[in-house]
């Protein structure tokens, strides 16, 4: 079944190739899909000073708002399995920074799929509203 999501999901997969994470062995992939119809990928980059990491999801916002892109409307993440697509707690922050309304599609290799929302995954989540939704 094609959906409207469905290269957003594709670039994320071949983005988790490119992970670094000789430490803890999880490789995720991230990809972002903006409302101009742009697509920016990002992968976790683990550091031996594990403070210093940044997960794959936050990697892919960055790029997308370093390079002046438009609202981002949906990221998906792909790891192995349900456990490795739950986006930490800084990363939902982040994703609610950009559009509360977000969508994220999550994706195990192992066959697991389940959508949400930023804001379903952060209920609660800290949010001036001049800046809510960008």
């Amino acid at each position: 079944m094609k959906g409207k999501f469905d290269s957003v999901v594709v670039a994320a997969r071949k983005a988790r190739a490119h992970a670094y994470s000789p430490y803890s062995g999880v490789k995720i992939g991230a990809a972002v899909l903006t409302s101009d119809g742009a697509v920016f990928t990002g992968a976790n980059i683990e550091n031996s000073s594990y403070g210093l990491s940044c997960c794959a999801e936050r990697t892919a916002i960055f790029k997308a708002v370093s390079e002046g892109a438009g609202k981002i409307v949906a990221i998906a993440v792909v790891g192995k399995s349900e456990e490795f697509t739950r986006p930490c707690g800084a990363c939902r922050q982040v994703m609610v920074e950009f559009n509360p309304k977000m969508k994220v599609l999550r994706r195990g290799t192992d066959g697991f799929s389940e959508d949400d929302t930023a804001e379903s995954l952060l209920p609660d989540h800290f949010n001036p509203p001049e800046l809510s939704g960008r």
